[in-house]
């Protein structure tokens, strides 16, 4: 028997950083993004033999390690951490294990893979081990393994979105977090979809070091930082509110505003690259838009009028920018078996 799953990747709206600690402890934080049709995936196959083997299709990689718990060394970490996890969940594993991974998205995209991909993990070996987990509880496994486990620096919201799924306004406190589903009419969302194009920027990054000045500098009280996650979060709300109210021309513009506050957080949210496509863009006619997840690279959205779509996509792909396709889907985290 063959446990597979795979989980959606995610845009964010605005909201990335009221989600890091120690934001949402001191103030709550919130968020506000929506799932894409572009997937992590894992493949948890038992084995006879007392030993696990993992991965990664993305890097190309295989390992091979004996049946117990796995050092941590830099190499599939995010893998190992799952698989200790569920051994000390369950006091050992019932047999030995392959485990495959791959994603649609490489690591440092700003599509939340990692974060994805540990959940995907988790959700197949939850299904291999029959261990019943709710959505929230399979977010919060995600981010104990990342955060504590593995001690990547970051937030939360990555964890949410791909247990869950869908558009949603997700808050977070400092001992929980209330996902809230927006029901959005598929026309507005269709109409949306149709709005924003997607650019690969044509480099990844490391998000944590991003994160780790920025949340730095919130708790040094540096006032550009602490004003300007207070302003994230408002816009939040408005952004939230905007969609539901499907004023979409108006939440392309507030995108813009939410950028530039962004921008504040830290140097590095931006780059060269990054600033000569965004400036293009709205030369061309872009209504707003935003670098997602913590910035320094990955993907641009950019929400357009459909008029000057076209030409803005031109212009990104000569500028080396690549237009990525895709869909909102409405699915979270999903597994199922292949005898």
């Amino acid at each position: 028997m063959v446990f597979r799953a795979k989980a959606p990747l995610r845009v964010s709206f605005c909201g990335g950083g009221t989600d890091v600690s120690p934001y949402p402890e001191e103030k709550g934080g919130c968020v506000l993004s929506s799932t894409i049709d572009h997937y992590a995936w894992a493949s948890v196959i038992p084995r006879d033999a007392r030993e696990i083997v993992i991965t990664s299709l993305d890097f190309g990689v295989t390992r091979t390690y004996p049946l117990g718990s796995l050092a941590f060394d830099g190499e599939l970490d995010l893998a190992k951490g799952v698989l200790n996890h569920f051994r000390e969940l369950r006091g050992e594993l019932p047999s030995g294990v392959e485990v495959l991974t791959h994603s649609d998205a490489p690591p440092g995209s700003g599509l939340g893979s990692s974060s994805t991909m540990v959940a995907t993990l988790v959700g197949g070996l939850a299904a291999w081990l029959r261990v019943p987990l709710t959505h929230y509880e399979i977010a919060e496994m995600t981010f104990k393994i990342e955060r504590c486990d593995v001690r990547l620096s970051g937030g939360r919201q990555d964890q949410y979105a791909a247990a869950f799924g869908g558009f949603n306004y997700i808050e977070f406190f400092a001992d929980h977090a209330i996902v809230n589903p927006l029901r959005i009419p598929r026309d507005s969302v269709n109409e949306l979809e149709y709005h924003l194009l997607l650019v690969f920027t044509g480099g990844t990054r490391t998000s944590a070091r991003i994160v780790d000045t920025q949340m730095e500098r919130y708790r040094s009280g540096v006032a550009s930082a602490v004003s300007g996650l207070d302003e994230l979060k408002r816009l939040t709300i408005e952004l939230k509110n905007l969609l539901l109210q499907n004023r979409l021309d108006d939440f392309g513009r507030m995108l813009h505003e939410a950028w530039e506050t962004k921008k504040l957080l830290a140097d590095a949210i931006t780059n060269a690259t990054i600033d000569r496509l965004y400036a293009e863009a709205r030369k061309l006619g872009a209504l707003g838009g935003k670098i997602l997840g913590a910035g320094g690279g990955g993907h641009l959205l950019l929400y357009c009028p459909i008029e000057r779509k076209p030409a803005i996509a031109e212009g990104m792909e000569r500028l080396g920018g690549r237009i990525v396709r895709f869909a909102f889907e409405g699915r979270g985290l999903q597994t199922w078996r292949v005898r």
